[in-house]
């Protein structure tokens, strides 16, 4: 076994060059420290790599067989020491983000806009799920970060701060037209056909967990795994939807959907960037995450 993989690069260049002195200049050190690292190579694996010639050291057949190995190994080392370099420099590299259909329209999709204007060469995935799930990719080390909704499960290894808020709002249509202006209490919604989120998502969760503190139970007559689809259903007049109030802006502003109004107020929510500090970001990550802080 060689101990002093300095050999090797001395053996790389040789035979690359063909020249005892060509490695001697490439490598900026001594001809004698050249010839010295092959004799010393040559003696740890017992055979001879080279022949002098007229023309230059020539590969013995040991030598030429070892060359094949040694070139591909060094090129690869070279190569993955360029690709280092253009990551310091972000010039290359990859971003792994996870984020839900919210999150990602209502907040992220500016600072990746801007991400991308800054740093081209930059790769960014987009992992598109509901915050548990977002959470477990964090966990698997399937993405970099999270842009999460709260509520969520805090864990001890979680890194996060704050960077928005968000309203939830219940829409309607013409059809309910009766509840508009209305004063509610949240009980009334046990006998209103209503249109929320699947279970799987912290939108889903907190609105339940807000439910029942003021004793309600409900049981949606639609669960859709989007908040897009909510709005189009209350459209269609299908029921009352439960959505975050951008989803719906548009169509509350011009007034083919409505709020219902309660006599007790949903609290606002955060927008949070998180990471598992037990794994450090990337030079890339960190860079977009920078973006967003500030």
């Amino acid at each position: 076994m060689v101990e002093n993989f300095e050999y090797y690069k001395v053996f790389y260049y040789v035979g690359k060059l063909g020249s005892i002195t060509g490695a001697a200049k490439e490598l900026s050190i001594s001809q004698p420290a050249v010839t010295q690292s092959v004799h010393q190579l040559e003696k740890a694996l017992g055979c001879s790599l080279f022949q002098r010639t007229s023309r230059g050291m020539k590969f013995t057949s040991e030598g030429e067989l070892l060359y094949r190995y040694v070139e591909r190994g060094y090129e690869q080392i070279e190569l993955g020491e360029q690709r280092l370099r253009q990551m310091q420099h972000l010039d290359a590299g990859e971003v792994r983000i996870g984020a839900s259909d919210m999150t990602l329209r209502f907040f992220l999709l500016p600072f990746l806009e801007k991400f991308h204007e800054l740093y081209p060469g930059i790769k960014v995935t987009v992992t598109n799920g509901p915050t548990p799930e977002t959470l477990e990719y964090l966990e698997d080390d399937k993405i970099d970060f999270g842009v999460i909704s709260t509520p969520f499960n805090e864990k001890e290894n979680y890194n996060f701060f704050r960077v928005s808020s968000i309203e939830d709002t219940f829409v309607a249509g013409r059809r309910f037209i009766q509840y508009k202006n209305k004063m509610l209490d949240f009980s009334d919604l046990q006998n209103i056909p209503l249109i929320l989120l699947e279970s799987n998502s912290s939108t889903r969760n907190y609105i339940n967990n807000f439910l029942k503190s003021h004793g309600v139970d409900i049981q949606p007559e639609f669960e859709l795994s989007t908040s897009d689809m909510i709005v189009q259903f209350a459209l269609r007049n299908l029921g009352v939807g439960c959505v975050v109030k951008s989803f719906a802006q548009e169509y509350l502003d011009s007034g083919v959907l409505f709020e219902l109004r309660f006599n007790s107020v949903l609290p606002k929510r955060d927008i949070c960037v998180i990471t598992d500090e037990t794994r450090p970001l990337s030079i890339a990550a960190s860079k977009l995450v920078e973006l967003i802080r500030s």
